[in-house]
């Protein structure tokens, strides 16, 4: 007989029953040997699924696109010290977009932390800056008391990456502690009705209100409600901080959003309202943000948010609410319903009508410079999403790493939905194509595509080993430009900022030399794979990729600012 069995069960299967109570039935992982005890007890446990990745970063960021889509706590195992060393970079971004991860990582055993061994290192203070919470378990009597803990603070909004340390001795000791799910409470918290009186008034005495919404309201499945308060308002909305949709981007009152490098870009945006309604996010979260004021003298400010840390944390507020931001915006709906004017129904409707009017011009304009692209090449990503989005499934579901194509994407494939189109957040590269696989894993009914540029996607090419390992028919897209195109873009600020003439571009923002064969990669690695390189190409390309539900990748090449002749001579000197 077994001696585990003999002996009854130890935390090492105790914590797999306890995740499998809580719902988390995937395991994204990288395996190392102290971790060698509760990975062998998954085995007695067939619902529980591992992940296996071939990095630690790609474990985290395929669980972020699961978490994405479930908000729910999802599962990352990572290995000691350098295995957590690997995925840093991936938790802050996860940090940074509220991703409700339980990551746990072991230790080889409380009985060697003081011998400085290998691997030794303070991993509960190595992940604390990048995760809402970090612990370790010291106790088999309170093992699983600390994993409940770690799993309602990952859970509870503001929603956030946690870190539990366990010892491989505290792992292999018998546990008696009872199995029972985690409680994670409500937060459906409604403000007082002297608040929201004292919003609409605001709002209403306004003559240019402004709206700046954030993931919260997508979280609080909130969107009609606060789509409700812009159309009653006329006022415009802007996405700040986001990675799920906020707003039907086909919408007239949405004009994109305040950006993510430049207070320089976001300032007359913020200013120009007399009246600010801030719900879900924070302000300003750029690289460069603008260090004095960002609101027109005399406005009002107004922020709805269940993180109250990020209530006037930067900027002034002159009514900051703790509330759950369907619940205020539902209730402040029926008060801007109940107490508006006719004129100011009246302008609001105006107002309405000028925002959508110009909209509808200004897209009409991209569009005429599209088509004036048609048959030529080098390719734009316009040619490539407008046939995309005659041939893609309506429910389809897109995780966006493009960044510098991402323009052209959301011209053709507008975000409508919560939980239908993903973008990365956080400022780390190489999301997307694990991203669109944790998605696919939490979507195997739906076909789910990614998009990476070249760049991003060398950070973390091997996710595309686990789609086929895992059977996760996900499609990828490398936007292919030869290039780090936003650095590129980036730089031109920069020298225009110091009033430097333009010149070439730095050696390290071209990757033309040498060329990288992206589908011969993918091909590597099991994932069936074409090369784009004329618009003739495109259709044929994106019917294969879709013709089944299997992994595919499209190594599309695009136009880019790139000399691989130079860069060659260069770099070999």
């Amino acid at each position: 007989m077994d001696s585990r069995a003999m002996a009854g069960k130890t935390g090492n299967q105790k914590i797999v029953e306890q995740f499998l109570a809580d719902g988390m039935d995937h395991m994204y992982g990288n395996p190392g040997t102290v971790e060698q005890g509760f990975l062998d007890a998954v085995a007695e446990y067939p619902d529980m699924k591992y992940i296996l990745t071939l990095q630690e970063s790609v474990a985290l960021m395929m669980a972020d696109g699961h978490a994405r889509f479930t908000q729910r706590p999802t599962l990352v195992q990572l290995h000691s010290a350098p295995g957590i060393g690997n995925a840093v970079g991936a938790a802050y971004q996860a940090k940074r977009g509220h991703a409700p991860l339980v990551i746990i990582g072991s230790d080889a055993g409380t009985q060697y932390m003081n011998m400085d061994a290998q691997m030794a290192n303070d991993l509960v203070g190595m992940m604390r800056p990048v995760t809402k919470f970090s612990t370790m378990a010291l106790s088999s009597k309170s093992l699983l008391r600390t994993l409940r803990q770690a799993i309602k603070i990952a859970g509870t909004p503001p929603m956030g990456p946690v870190y539990v340390c366990l010892p491989m001795n505290i792992l292999d000791e018998p546990n008696d502690e009872p199995v029972f799910p985690t409680c994670i409470p409500s937060t459906r918290v409604r403000p007082d009705e002297s608040l929201i009186k004292e919003t609409a008034q605001a709002l209403l005495a306004a003559e240019k209100p402004m709206m700046f919404i954030g993931d919260g309201v997508a979280y609080s499945d909130a969107i009609p409600e606060m789509t409700r308060v812009a159309e009653l308002l006329g006022a415009e909305v802007y996405g700040v901080e986001f990675g799920d949709v906020i707003m039907d981007n086909t919408h007239p009152l949405y004009q994109g959003t305040t950006g993510h490098m430049f207070g320089s870009f976001s300032k007359p945006i913020t200013s120009k309202g007399d009246a600010n309604l801030v719900v879900g996010t924070y302000m300003m979260p750029e690289v460069f943000p603008e260090e004095g004021e960002i609101y027109a003298e005399g406005a009002k400010v107004i922020h709805f948010d269940l993180n109250a840390y990020e209530i006037a944390k930067n900027h002034r507020v002159d009514l900051g609410v703790v509330a759950d931001p369907k619940l205020s915006l539902q209730a402040l709906a029926d008060e801007l319903e109940a107490t508006m004017t006719d004129g100011f129904r009246q302008a609001a409707a105006e107002r309405a009508q000028q925002l959508g009017e110009a909209k509808k011009q200004k897209l009409a304009a991209d569009f005429d410079k599209d088509q004036q692209q048609k048959g030529k090449s080098p390719l734009q990503m316009s040619q490539f999403a407008e046939v995309l989005a005659q041939k893609l499934p309506s429910d389809a579901i897109i995780f966006d790493e493009a960044l510098t194509s991402s323009p052209a994407i959301t011209r053709y494939i507008p975000p409508r939905e919560a939980g239908q189109y993903f973008f990365t957040r956080g400022g780390s590269l190489g999301v997307g194509f694990p991203g669109a696989i944790g998605l696919k894993l939490a979507n195997m009914d739906k076909t789910v595509i990614g998009f990476s540029g070249d760049g991003g996607s060398m950070y973390t090419i091997q996710a595309l080993w686990s789609a086929t390992r895992h059977k996760a028919g996900a499609k990828f897209v490398v936007c292919n430009n030869g290039s780090y195109k936003l650095l590129q873009m980036n730089i031109d600020v920069y020298w225009k900022e110091r009033d430097m003439k333009k010149h070439d571009y730095p050696l390290p923002f071209d990757l033309s030399y040498p060329a990288t064969r992206f589908d011969l990669l993918a091909q590597a690695m099991g994932v069936k794979a074409v090369r784009v390189e004329k618009e003739e190409e495109i259709a044929p390309a994106i019917e294969q990729m879709l013709a089944d539900d299997e992994p595919f990748l499209i190594d599309l090449v695009l136009e880019g600012d790139h000399k691989s002749d130079w860069v060659q001579v260069n770099c070999s000197q």
